[in-house]
């Protein structure tokens, strides 16, 4: 009897989001590029802070293939500084517009947890939202994001930035974190949310440890049935394994970028964007004939 071998791509779930009307297809790993217009982030190379730096970066990251380009004017690294609406808003708004007008395809998403930034961010011209709260943070949030019905990132977190790293405590670390986001999807489905990626938030309420655990784990978020997005480049868990600094982080970046995606990553968040899609290219060379 002739024996069958089963094909297990065709069991992996393949997502679409519709960003502005495009179908963006994640069966092969997308590349979402960071701009920061936030003064104190913890990568001097991820700040763009003026339009003219912001439009050169910007071309440079969709040159090197990025798919999406992530902005942000809050920064949420652990103690940062509260800034008011207003101050995000005169931060992220001349950019977005900037970027639009001068490259109309991009992709841009926002990354915030305050709802009225997200709405006037994409009447701006952003086509997705990145929230590191998943709405925990703004209970507008959920209900703006319907109404706009564009892409939405929900990451997890414990916390607000400014007190997150007190709150590291954990009985199961991964079984809390996916509880946590399946709670947040369940209410984002019942007011009407269509298009939903999870980030499992490294660095938010999390130890360097936690981090590595969460990584590990990285292919049980697939449990969460949504796109995951994967936020590691330059950060902490990287240079103060490596006791080094965010500058020369690049090489743990890549490597970890690597391990995510074989953990099921269909986004990288990423300060290097080359450097991340030659990962990506890689790693489909590998997996052909699974």
């Amino acid at each position: 009897m002739r024996k069958f071998r089963l094909n297990k791509s065709i069991l992996k779930k393949l997502y679409t989001l519709n960003c502005k009307g495009r179908l963006i297809n994640l069966a092969t790993p997308r590349i979402m590029g960071i701009l920061n217009r936030t003064p104190d982030s913890f990568y001097e190379g991820g700040r763009s802070n003026t339009t003219l730096e912001i439009l050169q970066r910007a071309g440079r990251m969709l040159d090197a293939g990025a798919t999406f380009l992530d902005v942000g004017g809050y920064s949420s690294r652990p103690g940062a500084k509260d800034i008011s609406i207003d101050e995000e808003l005169d931060r992220v708004l001349p950019a977005i517009e900037a970027i639009i007008d001068a490259y109309p395809n991009a992709l841009i998403s926002v990354d915030t947890f305050r709802a009225e930034v997200a709405k006037k961010a994409v009447e701006a011209g952003a086509a997705m939202v990145n929230d590191i709260s998943g709405g925990t943070l703004d209970t507008k949030m959920l209900n703006t994001i319907a109404q706009l019905q564009v892409p939405y990132v929900m990451m997890h977190i414990k916390g607000s930035p400014q007190n997150m790293q007190s709150k590291t405590d954990y009985k199961n670390l991964t079984g809390e974190v996916l509880l946590h986001l399946s709670q947040r999807i369940r209410a984002a489905r019942e007011v009407g949310i269509n298009d939903l990626i999870c980030d499992p938030g490294f660095g938010f309420a999390k130890t360097r440890e936690q981090n590595f655990e969460l990584l590990r784990d990285l292919n049980r978020f697939n449990l969460l049935d949504c796109p995951l997005l994967v936020g590691v480049s330059r950060k902490s868990m990287i240079y103060k394994s490596l006791d080094t600094t965010a500058e020369n982080a690049l090489n743990g970046s890549t490597f970890l970028h690597g391990f995510a995606l074989q953990g099921g990553a269909h986004i990288l968040r990423v300060h290097d964007v080359s450097e991340a899609v030659e990962c990506v290219q890689l790693w489909t060379e590998l997996r052909k004939g699974d």
